[in-house]
């Protein structure tokens, strides 16, 4: 019987006061009872709006369709034949923007829990016994990937499927890109990100560690001296903002990327650590994202005081409403329409507080959001011994200026048409190093169109 409830299933999850204080992931994922009951929610609509909203296109209703049979082992193979990172989307994506916002279910009531249902999926098939994965046959061509990022492994994993030779290169120690330095513990463990690129692993992708691109090798001698017959870009945007304003160069104030790659990747929370760090009795987070929300909640886990400031005001927050709920559940303080001017220091050169000057909106700017604009006279101090800025990324500039012919935008995000082309033959790009900072399932959705894009120059070359 089809299950008519308004709402969904809710999403077991640690307390609030309990999780503040640990780095244990926060929901813990439905039972296969939730899951049944709630995947018997879909309607199974003929035209399939949901996948409309699905970068990577996955057919959600028939997933959802076994998932409500029981049949979770077909439900996986349904997802995986468009995604290669179930696991992580399931956890990660923006599903209230894109394919839970096209749900019919949710014209009278909640849309289906699209998201959490991928989640469960994938995480019922990584406690199975290990299949054997059958590598394809080699179709005798060759492709480098750079990065191993959300974008890079769905290139690679596409590419690998087709019986491409494929390598990726990465430049850090550990591959995975933002979703192992950048996206904390509490909402994607490791572990999960290091075997979805096992499977890839499994398809016949090498993955070259500790490879600079730009530095320690070229993308020309990739493809002149290595036998590279294309390449994607995926290197992202790693590079952080400041604001320029007085004080950003004083001890105790963070870019977001350096906090969360130390904590992420080097452990920095852990007893004992190698490169230990530091947030404070009192931090103060500048910035209204993902990032910025992550930030936050590692600082509070850490033991500080939290403040968020946004310049803007809730309504115009563009981080997930999800993690912006959890966020408040464990202390953390927002102060809407503030924005730093200055940042004081102490005697010996650490931070002392943050100088901010009070906005109010004016009319929408470019972005579409209501502009904020100073309040005359109106500033407001905030005690704070730590400070982290998370306004923005942009890409490295290290492999636009080592590439010959490689066209890019003044900000540095590399020029590339709907298929992920560039203006170099061969070499083709997508995800935050086209877009700058966006989501992993749309830096995704780029990797795949790019992956089609190069079978095809490939073949026909």
């Amino acid at each position: 019987m089809p299950n008519m409830s308004l709402t969904r299933n809710e999403m077991p999850v640690q307390e609030p006061d309990v999780r503040n204080k640990n780095f244990g992931e926060v929901a813990l994922g439905y039972t296969e009872e939730q899951a049944i009951d709630e995947a018997k929610r879909c309607l199974g609509c003929k035209n399939k709006p949901c996948s409309t909203g699905c970068p990577v296109q996955i057919d959600i209703p028939s997933f959802i369709a076994r998932v409500a049979e029981g049949d979770f082992a077909g439900a996986y193979e349904v997802i995986t034949q468009s995604s290669s990172l179930p696991a992580v989307c399931g956890r990660v994506c923006p599903q209230e923007t894109q394919c839970e916002s096209k749900c019919v279910r949710g014209k009278k009531g909640e849309p289906v829990a699209i998201g959490r249902l991928e989640r469960f999926v994938a995480d019922w098939h990584n406690a199975q016994p290990a299949a054997e994965v059958k590598k394809p046959a080699s179709n005798g061509h060759k492709a480098a990937v750079i990065g191993s990022g959300p974008s890079g492994l769905a290139c690679a994993g596409d590419l690998a499927k087709k019986g491409y030779d494929v390598t990726v290169f990465e430049a850090l120690h550990v591959a995975g890109g933002v979703l192992s330095y950048g996206i904390p513990e509490f909402r994607l463990p490791k572990s999960i990100v290091q075997k979805e690129i096992e499977g890839l692993k499994a398809l016949g992708v090498k993955v070259e560690t500790n490879t600079v691109v730009g530095k320690t090798i070229s993308v020309d001698e990739l493809m002149e001296e290595e036998g590279f017959e294309s390449i994607f870009i995926g290197s992202g945007a790693g590079l952080p903002r400041f604001m320029n304003i007085p004080g950003e160069n004083l001890n105790g104030v963070y870019s977001a990327n350096e906090f969360l790659t130390r904590i992420n990747l080097m452990k920095a929370y852990k007893e004992g650590s190698a490169t230990p760090i530091k947030a404070g009795k009192k931090a103060v987070i500048v910035g209204g994202g993902n990032v910025a929300m992550d930030a936050a909640r590692c600082a509070k886990r850490l033991g500080a005081d939290v403040t968020i400031v946004y310049r803007r005001t809730e309504n115009e927050l563009p981080a997930r409403a999800e993690e912006v709920e959890h966020a408040k559940e464990e202390g953390i303080v927002f102060r809407f329409l503030t924005n730093p001017t200055e940042i004081k220091s102490t005697e010996n050169g650490w931070v002392k507080s943050v100088i901010c000057q009070e906005m109010e909106l004016s009319e929408p700017d470019a972005s579409g959001r209501a502009k904020p604009v100073p309040k005359e006279g109106a500033f407001v101090e905030i005690e704070a011994d730590c400070v982290i800025m998370s306004i923005g990324t942009s890409p490295n500039p290290l492999i636009k200026s080592t590439t010959a012919g490689l066209d890019t935008q003044k900000w540095g995000g590399i020029i590339a048409d709907d298929n992920g082309a560039t203006s170099k033959p061969g070499v083709y790009a997508g995800g935050d190093a086209v877009t700058g900072a966006a989501t992993v399932i749309l830096a995704m959705g780029a990797g795949k169109k790019a992956a089609a894009a190069m079978d095809e120059y490939m073949q026909n070359k």
